[in-house]
C-alpha cells in the first residue's frame, strides 16, 4: 500500500478507493475484486488502476477478460509497466504471458498442496481442518486431538440418533439446547448434524480421495455405533 501511495502522489493521481484482497486469488469472483469491478462500471470517470504486480490483480483468465472489458489504464507499479487500452499489441502480448505464468504458479501451488495432503493422509495424519469434536494440533503437523468441550456432544448425537428415538432435526435441536455450538460459536444446523452422522472420521479412520485410512488420532465413537447409525439413516 505504501508503494502505491507513493506512486499515486508522484504521478499526481487522486486515490478514489482502496481494495485489499485477503482471500486467495486462485478463484475468479473474489469479494474485493468484484467490488472493484462494480465501482469501475458505475464510475466511468475513474481512468486508472494502480496494482502492486500482475498476480495481485488476477491469476486466471476470467479476471483478465473482465479487466480488459473495462478499458482502463493499468499501472503495475513494482513491475514498472503501464498498460493502456491503446497500448501496442506486443505490450499486451507480454502482459498476457505474465498472466499465464501467474496462473501456472497458482496451479502449481494447488498441486503441491494437494500432494502434501495426500501424503499426510497415507501416513494416517489428518490432512485438513479438523471436524467438529476435534482440534488441529498446532504443535504437531498433521495431528488432531479431541476437543473435549464439544466431543461429548458429538458422542451424544450418535447415541441419541442411534437409539432411534429422535430424527436428525430433533437431535440437532436437542444438542443446541444442551449447549453445542460450532467452533465459531454458531448453531450446528440439521444438515451439519446429518453430515456428522455420516462421517466415518469419528471412528478413528477417515476417507480421503476415495481411500480409507487408519488415523493416528483417538476415536470418539466405536465403529459398531457408526454402522448402527448408517443402518437407521438408510432405512429412513
Amino acid at each position: 500500500r505504501k508503494l502505491l501511495e507513493e506512486y499515486a502522489r508522484r504521478e499526481g493521481f487522486t486515490v478514489v478507493e482502496w481494495f485489499e484482497e485477503a482471500e486467495t486469488a486462485k478463484q475468479a469472483g473474489r469479494g474485493e475484486f468484484g467490488r472493484m469491478l462494480k465501482l469501475l462500471r458505475s464510475r466511468k470517470e475513474i481512468g486508472h488502476i494502480l496494482i502492486e504486480k500482475t498476480d495481485r490483480l488476477y491469476r486466471n483468465f476470467a479476471d483478465l477478460v473482465k479487466m480488459d472489458e473495462l478499458g482502463r489504464t493499468l499501472h503495475f507499479v513494482k513491475e514498472g509497466q503501464v498498460l493502456a487500452p491503446d497500448s501496442k499489441s506486443s505490450e499486451k502480448f507480454m502482459h498476457n504471458i505474465k498472466v499465464v505464468m501467474a496462473k501456472m504458479y497458482t496451479d502449481n501451488l494447488s498441486e503441491e498442496a494437494s500432494k502434501g495432503m495426500n501424503e499426510k493422509a497415507a501416513q494416517g495424519q489428518w490432512p485438513t481442518v479438523a471436524p467438529l469434536g476435534y482440534l488441529n494440533d498446532k504443535a504437531v503437523e498433521g495431528a488432531i486431538r479431541i476437543d473435549w468441550s464439544r466431543a461429548r456432544y458429538v458422542r451424544a448425537i450418535f447415541e441419541e440418533y442411534g437409539s432411534g428415538r429422535m430424527s436428525i432435526r430433533e437431535v440437532a435441536e436437542w444438542a443446541y439446547n444442551e449447549g453445542l455450538r460450532s467452533k465459531k460459536g454458531n448453531k450446528v444446523g440439521t444438515s451439519s448434524v446429518g453430515n456428522m452422522l455420516q462421517d466415518v472420521t469419528y471412528t478413528g479412520s477417515f476417507d480421503w480421495k476415495g481411500t480409507r485410512h487408519l488415523g493416528k488420532y483417538e476415536a470418539l465413537i466405536p465403529f459398531s455405533m457408526f454402522e448402527r447409525v448408517q443402518e437407521i439413516m438408510h432405512s429412513k
